[in-house]
């Protein structure tokens, strides 16, 4: 899929979402086409351009029953997720991930020293913006939602004291990487330590899968902190490339998502689409 054409199905998908709540049934191609002003034939090669599987199929990975049984899968990573340490590696979808994290005392200091390139990109969920140091991306924000300015606001204010320089090309290889889901891309995780610890314990959830807020306390050895957990997991500057819409509610409920709630159900149902029809998607 051509980059250009990605911000287009995306707004068709989530057009669609909106269709299919608004009905709460099982719409066939030719009825969602129609409730989408659409021809079937046209909204049949959007949708599989995107998703890769039917729309009657799709509709059910949108179907809190759906979310009810990510849970019920087993995630051996997560058991071990503690045992990494602040810096490591693992695999994100067919996407290698290499990270490093900012040191307790450089994160105090708000950014400051810290040249930050950013650079807006179309994306499978629509507008991205991306934001990244030396060392790797350190943003992504996905304004389909809540909108281009807020977006840029709310990952500007994260590291007020750093310097913000407007360089797409500079990040252009790395994020093209992480949308295409293949090579190699490395991340710079800018947090305090607690929210790294959950980040990186994100990064051990298989694609296809989720957890909830308290299996991550359990796994970062803090079963108390499930709600600081909760604001860690809203705080995550990297979305999609740490999964942070694979956490749901204990009884497998959405959740809130910082992008918004529609583009975390739109992602949760892609990776179930590309599981699907692509095994080795599996993380």
């Amino acid at each position: 899929m051509q980059r250009d054409e990605q911000a287009y199905h995306y707004g068709v998908i989530r057009r669609a979402i909106e269709v299919i709540d608004a009905d709460g049934g099982d719409l066939s191609l030719e009825e969602l086409a129609a409730r989408m002003g659409m021809s079937a034939a046209h909204f049949q090669r959007v949708f599989s351009s995107w998703a890769g599987v039917s729309p009657k199929r799709y509709q059910q990975y949108l179907r809190l029953g759906h979310a009810k049984a990510l849970l019920h899968e087993d995630l051996p990573l997560l058991e071990t997720a503690h045992a990494v340490g602040l810096s490591g590696s693992g695999r994100l979808h067919d996407l290698f991930v290499r990270w490093e994290a900012m040191s307790p005392g450089d994160y105090a200091r708000r950014g400051a020293g810290l040249t930050v390139r950013w650079g807006w990109f179309d994306s499978p969920f629509g507008q991205a913006l991306a934001m990244g140091t030396e060392k790797g991306l350190c943003g992504l924000a996905f304004a389909a939602e809540v909108g281009p300015e807020a977006a840029w606001e709310d990952m500007r204010a994260r590291w007020p004291k750093a310097e913000f320089v407007e360089d797409p090309d500079a990040l252009r290889p790395r994020v093209e990487a992480a949308f295409a889901q293949k090579g190699e891309t490395a991340l710079h995780l800018i947090g305090a330590p607690l929210q790294i610890k959950v980040w990186e314990a994100l990064l051990q959830i298989p694609e296809g899968q989720a957890t909830t807020y308290g299996d991550i306390a359990q796994a970062i050895d803090n079963p108390r902190a499930v709600r600081a957990v909760g604001t860690a997991v809203g705080k995550n500057p990297l979305s999609w490339l740490i999964p942070c819409h694979r956490v749901l509610r204990k009884g497998g409920g959405m959740g809130g998502y910082h992008w918004g709630v529609p583009v975390k159900r739109a992602m949760l149902a892609f990776e179930a689409a590309r599981t699907e029809t692509d095994p080795k998607a599996v993380a």
